[in-house]
């Protein structure tokens, strides 16, 4: 149903939601057809025309329309709809920037993780048997100095003397690693 330029302009500057209302009734279901065509997206078309009726009616006092009203809620649902797109095309493109940026951040951890993992092995490696050991059982299987001391037979003033001269070689080893070791193995 055409909207004659008489109900036209009372659409436009009325305060009556029932001729606002009947203009939705009468035009929405043809302008949600024409948004879901560009959209291929059955709930944001139907959001964009009630977006295009919602503007229309916060405008109706300063508004004119010079075309038909139905010529106006095409050209405004088309535009709505082409903005929602363009919107969607900049939202898509930060966020596989950035997954990207992720994605190289992940690869850079795992090789430092990977690099920090080989040069602490290498620091075992050079450790004193003993040292080595308890430092071993201490930081990787997480036993007590006590059980340590248990384990291997020596003391506990043993256990602590072997440990703190691991440390003491591994932090010298480890210098240009030492904040990334301090999370991966703590009380370094």
């Amino acid at each position: 149903m055409e909207v004659t330029l008489a109900k036209r302009e009372t659409l436009v500057h009325t305060d009556h939601e029932s001729v606002f209302e009947e203009a939705f009734k009468s035009n929405f279901k043809a302008l949600h057809a024409y948004s879901y065509t560009v959209l291929q997206d059955e709930a944001m078309a139907e959001e964009i025309v009630q977006t295009v009726f919602l503007k229309l009616w916060e405008s109706r006092e300063r508004m004119a329309i010079h075309t038909s009203l139905r010529a106006y809620l095409y050209k405004s649902v088309y535009n709505e709809s082409l903005n929602y797109l363009k919107h969607k095309k900049v939202q898509r493109k930060y966020m596989e920037e950035a997954m990207v940026a992720y994605k190289q951040q992940q690869a850079q951890e795992a090789d430092a993780d990977n690099e920090l993992q080989k040069q602490l092995q290498r620091a075992l490696r050079q450790l004193p048997e003993k040292c080595r050991t308890v430092f071993q059982l201490s930081r990787f299987e997480e036993l007590k100095y006590q059980e340590i001391g248990d384990k291997l037979g020596i003391s506990l003033k043993t256990v602590e003397a072997h440990m703190g001269k691991a440390l003491k070689l591994l932090r010298v080893q480890l210098a240009d690693f030492l904040p990334l070791l301090l999370i991966v193995l703590p009380n370094l």
